[in-house]
């Protein structure tokens, strides 16, 4: 209790320097939290679109990007007779340009999709939408933005479609879609008789390797994963991840470099008090515990500080309309962990070097210096 009192007064003492060594803890964690949420939630998002409420995703081998792959329709159609598989569900992905839009995600499925099925349907006529049809079905966030109503023809890329519904998803990136037959988009893309992807739901989880083996060694071009698995490997949601991380690396580099200096310059600014501490029976080590226990009371200012001021900003944040459902906000209990670890770490690390240089005043040398 008596190094806590202590540490405290000298934090108010120099309440200026403590105020800036706190802040770059701060920035630090509010980086870090921040940062990291919005893409890994982005990324979260992304993943809900692939996984469709499925266990298994099926791809074209060795593609950079989804948006390459090719899935034979006549392979899935061959396995959905296969009696592991509950459903079995081809999505064609692109991407085009409208008026005042530079980019429009398109979905190519069929009329009987679970994208469809489990949205909710604000207007229009689901029988409409037929897997043989000219019409489309727009997210509600593609109709506000192309103003178009059910009825009306709407410029997607260098052609118009005629909208048979509106509906509305939980999913920012869907709901902001156009929904077309897998037909009409394969014909519209160019992509005739594939899918970029088929999701699979299982009859039993428990033969998904029977599974993947089976289509590893008849269909030697694709490759079939289960959900967590393609989490994992996909390149894009690892860049994603590794950015979202060195960006909040950085910052909190930087919050470390703010409280080396706060501490240092705390050091060499009560180089006699230290000396006097030291004459009154204050080992070396005590006066490095005192400096230590500074520096991780900065960091517990910012830690607290910062988690507050990135709750605040993500709840905005998710309350802005134009971001719902494109973002997920929750904070992670293990990435709060995750920062605590890391301001403690870089307050013992920033206190380092001043700690070291306080043990090796002398007394003597130290109250005569001006």
């Amino acid at each position: 209790m008596q190094f806590l009192r202590l540490a405290l007064l000298n934090l108010r003492r120099h309440f200026v320097r403590t105020l800036i060594g706190a802040a770059g803890i701060t920035f630090g964690v509010v980086a870090m939290l921040c940062v990291v949420t919005i893409l890994q939630g982005a990324v979260r998002m992304f993943e809900r679109i692939l996984s469709s409420d499925s266990e298994i995703i099926m791809f074209e081998k060795n593609v950079s990007d989804l948006f390459f792959s090719n899935v034979p329709i006549q392979a899935i159609d061959d396995l959905a007779g296969n009696d592991l598989i509950a459903e079995i569900e081809p999505a064609l992905f692109g991407i085009v340009s409208s008026p005042d839009n530079p980019v429009v995600t398109c979905f190519g499925i069929r009329a009987d999709s679970s994208r469809l099925s489990n949205a909710t349907w604000l207007d229009g006529d689901p029988g409409n939408f037929t897997d043989d049809g000219t019409l489309v079905v727009l997210g509600k966030r593609a109709a506000d933005f192309l103003k178009a109503e059910v009825g009306s023809s709407i410029p997607v890329g260098h052609k118009e479609f005629k909208v048979a519904g509106i509906i509305e998803t939980e999913n920012g990136f869907e709901d902001g879609g156009v929904f077309m037959p897998l037909a009409l988009c394969q014909d519209y893309f160019h992509k005739e008789g594939v899918a970029s992807v088929a999701t699979i739901k299982m009859t039993d989880k428990e033969k998904i390797p029977e599974l993947k083996e089976h289509i590893e060694k008849t269909y030697p071009n694709l490759v079939a994963l289960e959900n967590e698995e393609f989490n994992q490997s996909y390149s894009q949601f690892r860049i994603l991840k590794t950015t979202s991380w060195l960006v909040g690396g950085i910052a909190f580099l930087l919050g470390g470099l703010s409280v080396a200096n706060t501490m240092t310059l705390s050091v060499f600014g009560r180089i006699r008090e230290i000396a006097i501490l030291r004459v009154n029976g204050f080992s070396r080590s005590q006066v490095a515990r005192l400096i230590f226990g500074e520096s991780i009371l900065i960091s517990l200012i910012g830690v607290i500080t910062g988690t507050a001021i990135s709750l605040i900003f993500l709840h905005l944040l998710k309350a802005l309309p134009a971001l719902q459902g494109y973002i997920d906000t929750d904070l992670s209990p293990s990435l709060i962990v995750a920062v605590i670890a890391m301001s403690f770490i870089t307050g013992i690390a920033g206190a380092l070097y001043p700690a070291l240089y306080a043990m090796k005043i002398k007394p003597a040398d130290a109250l005569r210096f001006e």
